[in-house]
């Protein structure tokens, strides 16, 4: 407040209505806003290019949606990191949508497509969303018959800043979910887990069993899509550390590769013949409901 203070008596003018609600701008503020803004613009910038190197070492930050982050870029920067031993890859996983223009991230990978004209923007491919139960879920209580059926089941939710919170409703032709949601987590680690544990029906990518999670399809002829955007500032077209990241992301996404990013939907079942080589990289049996080692197998 000391600082907005001083700024305003420097320009001779009020930018700030206080209440008790907070700040808001007052009309001088508003018209000074276009200005400010291109000055952080051209203040990062001055940043980005600083950090820019013609060489292959370095650090690059991406920042991923939190269930592509886990599952499926670090099992692969572990082998990664084994080439590119100079390149230190700061790896976010977070539903936060990073902001890649005010220097939240090198890289980002999120579900929103920008509209930012400085930033470079790539189609990665289309991440499919299906639901699934354990099977001990499906022996204790079945498998809903039809959307209408699905009152009589519990469902795990996920929530988060780049999800729509009507979409569960609206998707499974209900008007409410009161009543229906057993757990509501921002974490789709989490939705994973609880699934595996037979705690409801979860949502999760078309490809989890296909990776080895130990569940099964919930099919009720639902098929929701995201798409995923590789997004960049254009500085970093001419550093060669990022670029080596950003075309190996490209490459691990790569629908032609790993069919669970095509757009035409494929059924979880499908997929696993598909995807040999990728459950061998991933291993989703390390990921889910381990047990201490020493415990007893029962």
């Amino acid at each position: 407040m000391r600082k907005i203070d001083r700024l305003e008596d420097e320009l001779g003018c009020k930018l700030f209505i206080r209440d008790q609600s907070g700040l808001s701008l007052t009309d001088e503020g508003r018209s000074l806003l276009f200005d400010v803004e291109q000055m952080e613009r051209l203040s990062f910038n001055i940043f980005r290019r600083a950090s820019l190197s013609t060489d292959t070492q370095g650090s690059v930050r991406v920042a991923v949606t939190e269930g592509p982050g886990n599952f499926w870029v670090l099992p692969r920067l572990i082998d990664f990191q084994k080439t590119y031993r100079r390149i230190t890859v700061d790896l976010s996983c977070a539903m936060q949508q990073a902001d890649v223009s005010r220097l939240e991230a090198d890289i980002s990978i999120q579900f929103e497509r920008p509209t930012n004209p400085d930033v470079i923007v790539t189609k990665l491919g289309r991440l499919h969303i299906y639901g699934f139960v354990s099977e001990s879920y499906r022996e204790a209580h079945g498998l809903p018959a039809s959307l209408a059926d699905l009152r009589n089941h519990r469902i795990i939710k996920q929530h988060g800043v780049q999800l729509d919170e009507t979409g569960y409703a609206r998707i499974l032709g209900l008007e409410s979910l009161e009543g229906i949601v057993g757990i509501s987590t921002n974490s789709s680690v989490a939705v994973l887990y609880a699934v595996e544990r037979g705690a409801g029906i979860g949502f999760l990518p078309t490809s989890a069993v296909a990776l080895g999670a130990p569940l099964v399809p919930v099919d009720l002829g639902i098929n929701y899509h995201m798409d995923l955007w590789l997004t960049y500032h254009k500085e970093f077209r001419t550093s060669d550390r990022h670029k080596v990241v950003i075309d190996w992301l490209k490459r691990i996404f790569d629908p032609k590769v790993h069919a669970c990013f095509r757009d035409d939907f494929i059924h979880p079942l499908d997929l696993v013949p598909m995807m040999t080589e990728a459950r061998h990289v991933v291993g989703f049996n390390d990921y889910v409901a381990p047990r201490p080692v020493g415990s007893p197998t029962i």
